[in-house]
């Protein structure tokens, strides 16, 4: 009867682990590097260095290339994922870019202005 309820009573016990790990250091362990004070420099009293630094060119930064992702043309996607315009087309987003529905088809295009007179992009009536 004790190791039955000692079981129970051990498996009704929740732990509820923690969202982020905590490191618990020892003071002993830890060791505080030596802070020392930077001297100032020394003043310069020369004009000419100064202008002349002054006229240098800058140097431009080095600008990175930016990453173009690349999205299709044509997707598929399920009419019920895919949103209403006022006008009733049927569109899709997908991170800044919007997928207009082809009657025709049935499948999505990559927005382009030509879809604006193609009666292919024109819901029925």
């Amino acid at each position: 009867m004790v190791l039955a309820s000692i079981f129970i009573s051990s498996c009704s016990r929740k732990t509820i682990p923690t969202k982020t790990a905590t490191i618990i250091t020892s003071e002993k362990n830890v060791s505080h590097p030596e802070v020392k004070a930077n001297p100032a420099p020394a003043p310069e009293t020369k004009k000419a260095d100064t202008v002349a630094i002054a006229s240098a060119p800058a140097e431009k930064p080095v600008e990175k290339e930016k990453v173009k992702s690349d999205f299709p043309n044509v997707i598929s996607v399920n009419d019920n994922a895919a949103s209403k315009s006022v006008d009733g087309r049927l569109f899709y987003d997908v991170i800044g870019h919007r997928y207009w529905k082809n009657y025709k088809d049935g499948k999505y295009y990559l927005f382009d202005k030509s879809m604006y007179n193609n009666p292919d992009f024109q819901p029925g009536k």
